[in-house]
């Protein structure tokens, strides 16, 4: 198989905010620290956010690619992530992400094939599949 890169920024602009950008993308967003912890800014994109926002989009994305292979009609597609921070042996951890989605079909002799799309959506989202994957660092300190 073949591999992708995607590159994402951050960049540290006052207190607690920085920026997130990519040179593939155009806009920009805010990140910080949420309103949970100290000086956590209301508002704000946090890293917590865009983790929950990643398995939802993912969800989204694969079960639109599903769907039409599947040629699947629907009307409507909402979804709504809620993501679950916790403390487990002293370290903060995402411990779950409950999809919600909701999804309005043209017909009532495709809700089996609706529910089965969905259930096989979840399953092969890829970001749902990484979520417990190996963080690699690579630093790189400069001196001024």
């Amino acid at each position: 198989m073949e591999s992708h890169i995607y590159q994402v920024d951050v960049k540290w602009m006052a207190d607690r905010i920085g920026e997130a950008s990519s040179p593939e993308l155009l806009n920009k967003i805010d990140i910080a620290t949420p309103p949970q912890f100290p000086k956590g800014m209301e508002g704000v994109w946090s890293p917590e956010h865009f983790f929950t926002a990643a398995v939802n989009g993912c969800f989204m994305t694969t079960f639109l690619a599903i769907a039409e292979n599947s040629k699947l009609s629907f009307t409507s597609f909402h979804c709504t992530a809620d993501g679950k921070l916790e403390k487990v042996d002293g370290k903060y951890l995402m411990t779950e992400v409950a999809l919600k989605p909701i999804l309005v079909i043209e017909s009532e002799s495709d809700r089996e094939k609706a529910e089965r799309i969905l259930q096989k959506s979840e399953s092969a989202c890829l970001i749902s599949n990484s979520i417990k994957s190996k963080v690699s660092l690579i630093t790189d300190v400069r001196v001024k």
